[in-house]
């Protein structure tokens, strides 16, 4: 199964149009509104998340997901290097990604690599 979320409302016709398309329906399951609302209300475990939205918002959006992450499953973190920003952040999104790449490396949950694919990924395995 894959659980998707999205909160920008004007896109949900054109997803639920591919998805429709896709031939997956049943397998694909939209969620519309802010992850922070909708993760929560998941009774789910999964085997992996991709992380990709407000970067302000990524240790909120971790510290959701990670009790819903199986051991030995993963959380993939896009944007980890910013741009290289991360080296000297400035403003408070830059500030943000900065120190919750350091959270990550410091929490004894998790295993963690950050691969230098054009604007960085962390992979994270959860212990």
């Amino acid at each position: 199964m894959l659980y998707t979320i999205e909160i920008n409302r004007e896109l949900e016709d054109v997803i639920n149009r591919y998805v429709e398309k896709s031939g997956l329906v049943k397998k694909i399951i939209p969620h519309f509104g802010d992850a922070c609302d909708i993760i929560p209300l998941l009774n789910e475990k999964f085997d992996l998340v991709f992380i990709d939205a407000d970067k302000e918002q990524y240790p909120e959006y971790y510290q959701i997901v990670i009790e819903k992450v199986q051991p030995g499953g993963f959380i993939l973190v896009d944007n980890a290097l910013w741009d290289g920003k991360v080296l000297n952040p400035e403003d408070s999104e830059t500030k943000t990604i900065a120190e919750f790449n350091q959270f990550i490396q410091n929490d004894d949950r998790v295993e963690n690599v950050l691969l230098p694919v054009r604007d960085g990924v962390m992979l994270i395995r959860k212990l």
